[in-house]
């Protein structure tokens, strides 16, 4: 499974959530960061929304992931994706 972040620089919603994605230990996924500065049709869809996270599977179908709570916890994130693995 792949994980897909949209971000940008500077945002610390999107920091946080990498870094606590980063640390999630008992769920295999490879993390993909998307810069939204760098593509005129990711900044029109996402410059507000920042962070994004969708998840990718091996045929490359996309499904928007709902925004984890700033203050959620690793554990709480990696509860959450379960279910999205699960699926």
């Amino acid at each position: 499974m792949r994980l897909i972040l949209y971000s940008k620089p500077g945002c610390h919603l999107c920091e946080g959530l990498q870094e606590k994605l980063e640390q999630i230990q008992n769920l295999s996924f490879e993390l993909e960061i998307r810069d939204i500065t760098t593509r005129e049709d990711w900044f029109g869809a996402y410059q507000y929304e920042v962070p994004v996270l969708f998840l990718a599977n091996r045929q490359d179908a996309e499904k928007l992931l709902p925004r984890p709570s700033p203050r959620a916890s690793v554990q709480q994130l990696e509860q959450m994706l379960r279910k999205y693995f699960a699926n």
